[in-house]
């Protein structure tokens, strides 16, 4: 099983940087951040941007995946999202996870157009959004017309580090998203229930997760896909929660997850308040044997 963890891009990079630094010397193997304009609980308070930050963790670290956690159609647009994907791809020598989902409205999609859109036309738009970003990571030259995204004669040279591009992770958990899932993903990213905001203990979660499980690998049977070929990963914190209650809970729930069929876990760097409120302290003895809880799991969860 791989390991990441969230760092919300909330502190100015001189507190940042070590952060991002300090995921590495624990040994994640990705860390992440969200991509908001503003987040819900977080809105009057310091906010960064999510690509800049990822461009300054990958100019400041070595080894470790950085990922958008997750970028949306809200307020992006397929060229330069894709553009400032390779470019962190390249900074990086190679690390960046293009992480998507099709957000779930708020500010991030009214702040642009003053009105929220139905989730039938954020499903249509991200359908697209996806195709699009696909199609521009894994070539030179992209034309495309759409119902929402136009790209005319949309370079991308030299192109991402890894081929035919980085990995997509894509958020999904209703039929349709699975199936883009099965699709386009390397990557399948599930927090547990959508829109759900008060932690369900990770335990009572399992059979949740479960479905999911299921539903996934029969929107890869739809699609003609090996389901042992797309990655799991859940991001704890939100839905899912008690995973870094201490370093026996961590260990307890990997192996729980290796067993449903997760191949990550992420969790999210403690703050002292709510949202992810928890211990640093915690977080460290977690580290600390980060390398042992993952070589004691299956680098084969069974399908």
């Amino acid at each position: 099983m791989r390991f990441g963890i969230v760092i919300l891009p909330e502190h100015r990079w001189p507190e940042a940087r070590e952060r991002w630094l300090r995921a590495e010397e624990f040994g994640f193997d990705h860390a992440w951040t969200h991509d908001h304009l503003s987040w819900r609980w977080l809105r009057d308070e310091p906010w960064f941007g999510c690509l800049p930050t990822l461009a300054a963790a990958a100019a400041v670290t070595s080894r470790i995946g950085l990922g958008t956690l997750v970028a949306t159609p809200e307020f992006r647009h397929p060229v330069p999202f894709a553009k400032e994907v390779m470019t962190i791809d390249d900074v990086s020598g190679g690390r960046m996870i293009c992480g998507l989902g099709a957000g779930a409205g708020g500010f991030d999609g009214t702040v642009l157009t003053g009105r929220e859109r139905p989730p039938a036309e954020r499903a249509d738009r991200f359908a697209e959004f996806l195709y699009l970003t696909d199609l521009l990571l894994r070539q030179p030259v992209t034309d495309h017309t759409g119902r929402h995204y136009g790209a005319h004669g949309a370079r991308m040279i030299p192109g991402c580090v890894r081929r035919p591009r980085v990995p997509l992770a894509v958020a999904a958990g209703g039929r349709r998203a699975l199936r883009l899932t099965a699709e386009y993903a390397d990557l399948w990213i599930t927090n547990g229930t959508p829109g759900r905001f008060d932690a369900l203990p990770y335990r009572e979660a399992l059979p949740l997760l479960a479905r999911q499980q299921a539903a996934l690998d029969e929107a890869c049977a739809e699609v003609g896909r090996d389901p042992a070929t797309l990655r799991r990963l859940l991001h704890t914190g939100a839905t899912v929660g008690g995973v870094l209650d201490s370093p026996a809970a961590f260990e307890d729930a990997a192996g729980s997850l290796a067993e449903l069929g997760f191949t990550d876990l992420v969790v999210n760097w403690p703050r002292e308040q709510h949202p992810y409120a928890g211990s640093t302290a915690v977080l460290e003895k977690i580290a600390a044997e980060l390398a042992r809880i993952a070589t004691a799991l299956p680098t084969d969860p069974p399908r």
